[in-house]
C-alpha cells in the first residue's frame, strides 16, 4: 500500500486527494493503489456493463465512492452496486454489490480484511476480479470462492469473464 496519516473524521470528509482517492480506517488516510491498464480496464467494463442494464433493472453502479462502514472507518470499493440512486453523497447503507478489482502487487491479508469488513457491514454480493490471472471470484461467510461467472439472478444479470478481460 502506501503512506498513512493520521486525522480526523470531519478532515478526512473534507479533504481532496491528489491522484487516488484515500480509505480511512480508525484515524488512518490509507492511500489506495491507483492500479494499472488491466485494473483499470477492468474497473470500467464492470461500470459500463451495470450502466447497460440499469434501465432494465434499476442497479446503479458507481465507480471508488466512499462507503462509511462504521463510526471511523470508510472503504472504497472499485465499484459498488446499488438497487436505486443514492439519497446522500457518502452512502451508510451496504451496497447490493461491491466488487474490488485486485492489482498486481495486491497482499491477501488486507483484500480479505477489506472483503470482511464489507460482509459485516451488509453486503449481499462482494466480488472479485482478478485481470492478471483472469480469475473470478466470490466472497461470502464461507470465505473466498473462485466462479466462472458473475451473477444476480435477481435481476438476470451475468457478467463474464470475456465481457470484463475481453476474449
Amino acid at each position: 500500500m502506501g503512506t498513512k496519516t493520521l486525522m480526523s473524521v470531519e478532515e478526512y470528509l473534507h479533504t481532496t486527494f491528489d491522484g487516488a482517492d484515500r480509505e480511512y480506517i480508525d484515524g488512518e488516510v490509507i492511500e489506495r493503489n491507483m492500479g494499472n491498464k488491466s485494473h483499470s480496464a477492468a474497473q470500467g467494463e464492470f461500470f459500463f456493463r451495470f450502466r447497460l442494464e440499469r434501465d432494465r433493472t434499476g442497479l446503479v453502479a458507481l465507480p471508488e465512492l466512499r462507503h462509511r462502514l462504521g463510526e471511523r472507518r470508510f472503504r472504497i470499493p472499485d465499484v459498488a452496486v446499488f438497487e436505486s440512486e443514492l439519497a446522500t453523497e457518502i452512502p451508510e447503507t451496504a451496497p447490493l454489490v461491491a466488487i474490488e478489482v485486485l492489482f498486481p502487487d495486491a497482499r491477501v491479508g488486507y483484500i480479505i480484511l477489506k472483503l470482511g469488513e464489507y460482509r459485516a457491514r451488509g453486503v449481499q454480493h462482494i466480488w472479485i476480479a482478478d485481470p492478471e490471472d483472469r480469475k473470478f471470484f466470490t466472497y461470502s461467510e464461507d470465505g473466498l470462492h473462485e466462479v466462472s461467472e458473475l451473477t444476480l439472478p435477481r435481476f438476470g444479470v451475468t457478467i463474464t469473464k470475456a465481457e470484463i478481460f475481453g476474449a
